[in-house]
Parts: structure tokens; sequence; C-alpha cells
């Protein structure tokens, strides 16, 4: 007990600190308890239903529990990119944990699916207009960290781009912007309109923070990677940038797109289109691909 009361009082005084304020501190201090740690009260009272219909509650907590787990993700995928040294038993670690992540990512449609009745979800949905899982940032945050935005350029938007593109130019044309174009009358819907407003200036900014500095940049400059990590990368790639956007795709054509009629999507978007990784052809680690 002693050595550790020494180590206390060495840890304080390093700081400049007086150990024996903080002792008298720990003396008052009540103990930790699960609730609070984890803000129990708080995480269950986040749920705000706009109608009375039971499985609204489910949808919104959903969501909740991905965007969760999506920062998880970009946990790993933050570590990863602040890494100075390349240590590939780090990166393959990391990758590990960042599959599992998607794994749960892309099971958890069967929540969506079996989990919310098919006639009240059809009727609460208009509710949510303009609302959009289009507008979860975290999507964005994971693609500019993981690669240049010349790889979230899909042939459509390189169509449009100029001789020597710059970054804003390949920002300006990058692959969810077209989701957010009514094609009808070529101006933007209120769902990118609103994004826009909240989080364009961030995503440039994050953009120009990124270049050279992306896990793309840093795994292209490793000479000789083992097939571990290529297989560990392309697996991350796959998952999260074919697998997830299908079962997605599948789970909104279970409720939008039967019983003899398709729905359009709460943001506006020609979703079919918009959700099919044939559409989206991003790609993290391109060259990896075979």
């Amino acid at each position: 007990m002693k050595e550790i009361i020494n180590k206390i009082e060495d840890k304080y005084k390093k700081m400049g600190e007086n150990p024996k304020t903080y002792l008298k501190g720990l003396l008052q201090a009540k103990p930790i308890n699960y609730w609070d740690y984890i803000q129990v009260d708080t995480l269950l009272s986040l749920q705000r239903p706009r109608t009375n219909y039971k499985d609204e509650e489910i949808f919104v907590m959903y969501h909740q529990v991905i965007e969760l787990f999506q920062k998880m993700l970009l946990h790993e995928v933050k570590q990863l990119q602040e890494l100075e040294d390349f240590k590939e038993a780090v990166w393959i670690e990391k990758l590990g944990r960042i599959d599992r992540y998607v794994e749960m990512l892309i099971s958890s449609f069967d929540i969506m699916r079996y989990g919310m009745d098919y006639g009240d979800y059809n009727i609460f949905r208009d509710t949510l207009t303009p609302a959009s899982g289009f507008q979860s940032v975290q999507f964005r945050y994971v693609e500019l960290y993981c690669t240049p935005v010349k790889n979230l350029v899909n042939e459509k938007g390189k169509a449009c781009l100029p001789e020597n593109p710059s970054l804003e130019d390949y920002f300006d044309n990058i692959y969810w912007k077209d989701a957010g174009y009514n094609h009808k009358t070529g101006e933007k819907t209120l769902t990118l309109r609103q994004f826009e407003e909240k989080y364009e200036d961030e995503l440039r900014g994050l953009a120009h923070r990124m270049q050279g500095k992306t896990l793309y940049d840093k795994i292209n400059k490793i000479e000789n990677p083992s097939e571990e990590l290529i297989q560990a990368l392309v697996k991350f790639d796959k998952s999260y940038n074919v697998t997830w956007p299908l079962v997605h795709l599948e789970t909104a054509a279970h409720y939008l797109d039967t019983k003899g009629k398709t729905k359009a999507a709460t943001g506006g978007s020609e979703w079919k289109k918009y959700l099919h990784p044939e559409h989206q052809q991003r790609k993290f680690f391109p060259e990896f691909w075979k």
C-alpha cells in the first residue's frame, strides 16, 4: 500500500500539484457505479419518436446503435491514420477490430427487416421527410480518413472533371452528392442542402487535412506489405463498400419495393440507384482489388 501511495504522490508532484489535495479529495469522492459511468439514464432518454407507432422507437434506437458502431469503427481508423511509424501487427489487429464492427453493421439489418411492422413503418416514415440516413456524417468521416477524394468519385462524376482536377473539383463531384440532386429540376434537394449547411465546410477541411495522409496513402508507402495485411484491407474494403450497401439495399426494398409499388426515399433520392455499389463505385484501396 505504501508503494502505491508513493507512486500517487510522485504522479502529482511531476504535474506540479500537491498530492495531499488529491488524496483528500479522494476521501470525499463517491464510488463509481455502472449507471453513472455508462450514462444509462441519459442514453435511454435519447429516443424521441414523432408518432405514436410503437415500432418507431425501434427505428430510432437502431439508428443510434448504428451511429455508435460507426464511432467505434472510426475510432480504430483514426488510430491507424495517426500512427507515425508503420507497424504491420498493429494494422492487422486494428483491421480485425474494424472487421468485427462491420460484420455487426451488416447483420444488424435483420433488426430493421424483421423488427418492425411493415404497415406501421410505411406510415410513420412519412413524418421523417426530409431526414435521411444519407445525412449521417460519420460515413463521410470514415471515407475521408480511409482514402483520397479521387477514389470517391464514380464514373459519372469523373466525366464532369476538368483536365487537371484539383481536390475541390474531386470533392464537388464526390459520389454521394449525386443522390442529393433532383434530376428533374437540376436543383439540390432539401436533404442535401441541410447536410451541406451543417457539414460542408468541415468535410472539405478534413479532405484537405488528409491529403497524402489517408490510410490509402500510408499503406501505399509500404514496400512489400504482407499478403495477410493486403487481405485484411481488401476484406474491410469489400465488406464496408459492397456487402453492407447491398444488405441496406435489400432491406430498403423489403419496405419500399414490395406489394406492387415502389416508394420514394424520405430524402428524395433514387434509392435503388444510389445505394447500389455499382453506382457508388467507392474503393478505399483499389490497387489491391483483383
